[in-house]
């Protein structure tokens, strides 16, 4: 059940990248209703977290409220303010990720360790986005992976690094599940004595 949100998360974000390839003034949209999702899993999927580091609920709870209302509340000022109307679609949708992926890095460092991958996928898809011809890094990876003209196939790069990614996310999820497992034995043996 752990992996579900994960898998849903880098599927999710493989297809609204390619959306942006094809229509990008079409899917900036996408992109910001997006940004509550990936809190809203961010804040059940760190629940197991919590509990293993003996952290209180609430606080945590509190703490993943306040980190992800202070993001959608600055998206929220950059359209109502007028700065969105300063930039181009493909401007505002990189800035957007980048922000995503910063907020979900902060929320893997402080509350839920397993996202640390997913944010480096999106900050990938981000400058993608940002530096859509002659990309440095669509061209390194893709050659690393062994993809002929991988600046012609951003999609199919940004696919393989979802899939790196998500194996190793899945890496964590199982150190977690441990972790999570001696914790209840230990409970059960404390609860015995």
């Amino acid at each position: 059940m752990a992996l579900i949100p994960l898998l849903v998360l880098f599927a999710a974000t493989v297809v609204l990248f390619w959306l942006s390839q094809k229509d990008m003034a079409g899917t900036y949209k996408y992109w910001e209703i997006f940004v509550p999702v990936v809190a809203v899993v961010s804040v059940v999927s760190g629940w197991t977290q919590a509990y293993v580091s003996n952290s209180n609920r609430a606080w945590y709870l509190l703490r993943q409220v306040i980190h992800w209302s202070a993001l959608i509340g600055l998206l929220y000022l950059l359209n109502s303010q007028g700065y969105r109307d300063l930039m181009t679609d493909q401007q505002y949708t990189a800035l957007m990720i980048y922000l995503l992926a910063l907020g979900t890095l902060l929320a893997a460092v402080q509350m839920d360790i397993k996202l640390i991958f997913f944010s480096g996928f999106l900050a990938f898809c981000a400058f993608l986005i940002a530096v859509p011809a002659d990309n440095p890094t669509l061209i390194a990876v893709g050659n690393t992976l062994g993809i002929s003209e991988p600046q012609a196939k951003p999609v199919l790069v940004s696919s393989a690094v979802a899939v790196a990614g998500f194996i190793a996310s899945l890496f964590v999820v199982f150190i977690m599940r441990g972790a999570l497992m001696a914790k209840r034995a230990s409970n059960k043996r404390k609860q015995g004595e």
